[in-house]
């Protein structure tokens, strides 16, 4: 009996102990070569809410490597490229609306958001688009625009203004770098609601606002890849493609629709794409400012162009009135030519 009693007390000492061996944390050494200045770590069953760890069947799983989330005063980046373990973590995290401006930001759509290596991610999230945008609010050169639309190529975005007010902005992707969107002044012309590309039948643009009938060039919702990739066209995320197909105006043509009478909208395609370099909005993790566009820089943009843009509005207002009188004289004639009812 007191054998078995000895053997008995000696499995379960050696139980506790392999019990404590099991269940000791790692502690990590501190000093200049394990420093995390800016860095916070997250395993997969971590997220910002700080979700506690469910052990189930008192079984104690083993720790997960932690991945690096670098950060600054306004943004982290999520490293997410073959780390499929994050990026349930990141779905977890962000849904709706707030998962949606963050992958604006990146100029991505849902569709798209697996070919991303790295997401910008804002600290401070906002409900309303407008607190991201890189475009100033007000540009008083602009004053006497009724509707302007501005794409940025070195950003990758467009922002609209109404009267010298920034009124909506988001992300775009322009033409490739083998068939860039050409730059310049254009105007808004016709559109459709789903157009055929004349460069491939199998190309279905949705809510196709078009700037340039000749290069067949327009805005329209496509996918959104995080880079330049169109055929010269201006990629939008759908929910902004629609907003734009109602907010632009379109082209007043003559009889017969063989020539203009009257353009539509001022648009401007500027600047240049950093082909082969790092994606502009990935610095503002060494920036937060670093894709702001001032209001100087705007007027110096669009300054160029403010003459041609002046003749065009001014003849705009007056086709369109003439279009009115010629509707009320329509009206009035045939009114007229009705046969008058006998009693």
């Amino acid at each position: 009996m007191k054998k078995n009693f000895k053997l008995v007390a000696g499995l379960v000492i050696t139980g506790l102990i392999a019990w404590q061996c099991n269940n000791k944390k790692e502690t990590v050494p501190s000093g200049p070569d394990n420093t995390t200045d800016n860095v916070s770590s997250v395993t997969p069953e971590e997220h910002k809410d700080s979700a506690e760890i469910v052990k189930k069947d008192s079984i104690i799983k083993p720790e997960r490597p932690k991945v690096s989330i670098k950060s600054n005063s306004d943004y982290s980046a999520w490293p997410m490229k073959g780390n499929d373990s994050l990026r349930k973590v990141f779905l977890n995290t962000y849904k709706g609306e707030d998962l949606h401006n963050i992958l604006a930001l990146n100029r991505l759509d849902r569709k798209n958001m697996g070919q991303a290596d790295t997401l910008i991610v804002p600290n401070k999230l906002e409900s309303n688009f407008l607190a991201y945008s890189p475009f100033p609010e007000y540009v008083e050169a602009l004053t006497s625009i009724p509707k302007i639309a501005f794409f940025s190529y070195p950003i990758q975005a467009y922002a609209l203004y109404e009267n010298g007010k920034l009124v909506k902005w988001g992300p775009t992707s322009m033409g490739s770098k083998a068939h860039q969107t050409t730059r310049g002044l254009h105007f808004t012309n016709w559109k459709g609601k789903e157009v055929i590309s004349t460069v491939s039948d199998e190309w279905k643009l949705k809510w196709n606002f078009n700037i340039a009938n000749h290069e067949g060039i327009g805005w329209h919702q496509y996918s959104m890849p995080g880079y330049p990739a169109s055929h010269s066209c201006l990629r939008l995320l759908e929910e902004d493609a629609k907003w734009m197909y109602d907010w632009g105006e379109q082209w007043v043509l003559n009889k017969g629709g063989a020539t203009v009478r009257a353009k539509g909208n001022p648009v401007i395609v500027y600047g240049d794409y950093p082909w082969g370099q790092r994606r502009p909005w990935k610095k503002l993790m060494d920036d937060p400012k670093a894709n702001d566009i001032s209001e100087q820089q705007l007027t110096d943009i669009v300054t160029p162009y403010l003459a041609e843009i002046k003749k065009e509005q001014d003849n705009r207002v007056k086709v369109l009135e003439e279009v009115k009188r010629e509707k009320e004289q329509a009206k009035q004639q045939q009114d007229t030519a009705k046969p008058k009812e006998t009693m």
